[in-house]
Order: structure tokens, then C-alpha cells, then sequence
């Protein structure tokens, strides 16, 4: 298997279609726009990521295509990825090799976020602390994120503790090291901008942490045994029974 087009780096490629599967069932995705991408190279600079035009609840592990952030020829392959994918992920993997993994969605609350004169994320609870710190906001959206306004992005996560980037007028960046690891800080991204969205629209006061307490709570987080990779593995085992077809 491991010889054949689209079929090497097999355990990857499986994780990578779980996630965009489990991101479509929880209708975090948008028409067949967004992109994940996964570095497979000591460098970072190979790295998959889905192909143009498919639905995220049609990725399979064999469909993502492997391309090279160094390789300018890449938009005249036949099987080119979308240009804002290139763009957007192809700058992040030449820029900031710490980032591995790196999922870009336009989901509802991450987005609602961004459209916000103040879009930063405060500690309010024990899930918005897990980003106290880790966020940096892009202010300065200049239209789609083809390759100029890509780099000007991915600037702002040259800091490995930033694993989170918000954008401003458009919806959110998050990375990390694993496909486990990433999918779950989105995963629960998007519940810490519903929880701060929902708790401004009662109008009444926020309590928030202490500085100290909030970034005791993020590193405890980040050391937390296992729960990214159990996340995981049971979102694989959910569609091992009912759609094992992302496996293929």
C-alpha cells in the first residue's frame, strides 16, 4: 500500500479524513471551502491537505493530496489545490515549521468572533482559559488569503506558544503538532466563542479568571494526559462503525 499514489503515510492521511469528517458532522465547515493541512516532512515543507472543491464529508484518506510548500510549479499541477489553501498553508509551512498541523475553518461562533470590533477570547470559564495567552488576533484583513495576504497572517504565529490565530473578518487558524492535538484545540475553540458569545448576549457582568488562575488552568491543559488523542480515537471509532469509507 505504501508504494502506491495517495497512500503513503497511511496513519496520518486516516487521522487527517476523521477530522474533516467529524468537522462536517458538527457543521463547522462551509460549502467546500476551508482547509486542513498536515506537514509530513522533518521540515514541514511537505505537507497534505484536501484537494480543491470536495465536500468535507467526502474526504477520504486517499483522496488528500501531498504537495511541497517550496515547489512553485504546485498551482499547475493537475490536481492543484485551491489557490487560498496554497496560499494560506503553504506560507504557515514554510514560515513556522512548529506548526505542524493547521486547520482553517469559517465556523459559526469562531467567525462571530472575528467580526467583533474586540475580538479577543477572555479566560471566562475552564475552556476559554485553555486559549488564555495562545491567541493572537489579525486586525488587518485584506481580502482572500492568496499568497500576499497569507504571509502576512502567518506572520503573527512565528511564536510556538501562539497556537491560535484569529482572524479578523474572516474566522480562525488554529494549529498544533498532531492532527489529535490540533482537531481538538478547534473542536474546543469553537465552544469557548460560544460560550463568551452566549454569555455577553445575557447582558450581565463576566466573571473573569485571574490572570494567574487563567494561565495555570492553559498549561494544565496542554499537560492534560491524553484527552486530544482519546478525542481522537474515539471520533475514528464512531466512524469505523458508520462511515469507514474515510479510511480508504
Amino acid at each position: 500500500m505504501k508504494d502506491l499514489p495517495n497512500q503513503t503515510h497511511w496513519t496520518e492521511r486516516t487521522d487527517l479524513a476523521a477530522a474533516f469528517r467529524w468537522t462536517a458532522r458538527l457543521n463547522m465547515h462551509e460549502a467546500v471551502a476551508n482547509h486542513f493541512s498536515l506537514a509530513v516532512s522533518d521540515d514541514g515543507a511537505r505537507f497534505l491537505i484536501n484537494p480543491a472543491g470536495r465536500h468535507f464529508s467526502r474526504i477520504t484518506a486517499s483522496s488528500l493530496i501531498e504537495i511541497d510548500a517550496n515547489d512553485p510549479a504546485t498551482m499547475d499541477r493537475p490536481d492543484a489545490p485551491d489557490p487560498t489553501a496554497w496560499g494560506l498553508h503553504g506560507a504557515l509551512h514554510r514560515a513556522c515549521p512548529h506548526a505542524a498541523c493547521a486547520m482553517h475553518v469559517h465556523s459559526i461562533h469562531a467567525t462571530v468572533l472575528a467580526s467583533l470590533a474586540d475580538s479577543r477570547l477572555p479566560a471566562i470559564d475552564q475552556t476559554t482559559a485553555m486559549f488564555h495567552n495562545r491567541t493572537v488576533v489579525d486586525d488587518h484583513y485584506g481580502g482572500m488569503a492568496f499568497e500576499d495576504e497569507a504571509a502576512r497572517c502567518v506572520q503573527l504565529l512565528s511564536d510556538p506558544k501562539i497556537t491560535t490565530l484569529i482572524m479578523g473578518n474572516h474566522g480562525v487558524l488554529v494549529t498544533g503538532r498532531t492532527v489529535a492535538e490540533t482537531f481538538n484545540r478547534l473542536y474546543y475553540f469553537e465552544r469557548a466563542a460560544e460560550t463568551y458569545i452566549r454569555a455577553m448576549q445575557t447582558g450581565r457582568p463576566l466573571r473573569h479568571l485571574p490572570e494567574e488562575v487563567a494561565e495555570k488552568t492553559a498549561q494544565e491543559w496542554e499537560t492534560y494526559p491524553g484527552y486530544a488523542e482519546n478525542h481522537l480515537r474515539e471520533i475514528k471509532a464512531i466512524l469505523d462503525a458508520e462511515a469507514p469509507d474515510y479510511a480508504s
